[in-house]
């Protein structure tokens, strides 16, 4: 079978067949599957660190959808992991932090983490790429999404402790920050040298800090990880996404990166409106359109393609990470749909 470089034609905004489509979390648990190989890994944190069990994880979805991409399966919080922060994964409660980072002293002693305890993430990639037909995709938590989870000890549904370290020990934060982005190049710097062909930063949580807060907090770090990754690979795209920074499009395009991810919060077309041809575009399904009947799911499929009307520059994804209980049928649906036009 022969590459399938579609998404890599799309990132460029070179002309391609059809528009390609992957799905963020697409190796995951709504896949019985996976569930399978989790259970067989022991838990969450064993799965990422076993590369041949990664590596089997992100070829599942391959194997029953005909998606344009693949994402190696690991986590955003390697990084902090590394860093020996007591990492678990708490049934119902998400990612928990047995040594939060909660104060200037904490953060001054921090050290950036050797990169042979993330080699388990390049040693997957290099499983995973001679037995793939389509790009592989490496990726990061931004500076300021590990940061919360560093600082507030784990998910968290009011950011208090770092907001406030924000606006009482800034120059603390900003420390915090330039050591994670430190660590972040070198991180997809092995990544990109173990075989990932495209970028992606994660800022799940840029989205919760007012304008100049996020220019000053999040935007500034992903621009110098933009800036020297591509100084040092410049064919290699970078993908950036920040849930809820519609209002910051323009000035996440003037980073110098390939494509901005789109949430369902903010419309694809006004995306386009507000970058144009600067960027390619990815996105940007509400994941729960998938729960709709299939005429429903059709229809928003297409009003999300009539934006682009064939033209190159456009990836198919949803908006945010596909649900842990979704139909395996309707998400064949939505990828069959967007590859048909």
């Amino acid at each position: 079978m022969a590459f399938n470089d579609t998404f890599l034609r799309a990132l460029k905004q070179q002309p391609v067949s059809h528009t390609p489509v992957w799905i963020m979390r697409q190796a995951g648990r709504y896949l019985p599957e996976y569930r399978e190989t989790r259970a067989k890994a022991g838990d969450f944190l064993s799965l990422c660190k076993n590369p041949e069990l990664a590596a089997e994880v992100t070829f599942q979805p391959l194997r029953r959808f005909d998606l344009d991409a693949a994402i190696v399966f690991s986590d955003i919080l390697t990084i902090p992991d590394a860093m020996g922060l007591g990492l678990r994964f708490a049934e119902g409660e998400g990612p928990v932090f047995d040594r939060p980072v909660d104060s200037p002293a904490a953060i001054q002693a921090l050290q950036a983490p050797d990169m042979a305890s993330l080699d388990y993430v390049a040693q997957a990639i290099k499983l995973i790429k001679p037995q793939i037909q389509v790009p592989l995709i490496g990726f990061s938590g931004s500076p300021w999404t590990l940061a919360c989870y560093m600082v507030e000890g784990g998910s968290s549904k009011d950011f208090k402790a770092i907001k406030k370290m924000l606006y009482c020990a800034p120059q603390a934060l900003h420390q915090l920050l330039s050591l994670l982005s430190q660590s972040i190049k070198a991180y997809l710097t092995m990544q990109i040298q173990a075989g990932a062909d495209a970028i992606m930063l994660f800022d799940t949580w840029g989205g919760i800090l007012s304008t100049p807060h996020y220019q000053a907090f999040s935007l500034h770090y992903m621009a110098g990880i933009v800036r020297d990754i591509k100084a040092a690979f410049p064919e290699t795209p970078i993908i950036m996404f920040t849930k809820n920074g519609g209002l910051w499009l323009k000035e996440m395009a003037d980073t110098g990166v390939d494509a901005l991810q789109v949430d369902w919060m903010t419309s694809l077309a006004y995306a386009y409106e507000s970058v144009g041809d600067k960027v390619a575009l990815q996105g940007n399904l509400d994941p729960q359109a998938l729960y709709a009947p299939l005429p429903v799911l059709q229809q928003e499929i297409k009003n999300i393609l009539s934006v682009y009307q064939g033209r190159p520059g456009h990836i198919f994804n949803l908006g945010h990470g596909i649900h842990p209980d979704m139909s395996t049928d309707a998400v064949k649906f939505l990828v069959d749909t967007v590859h048909a036009g």
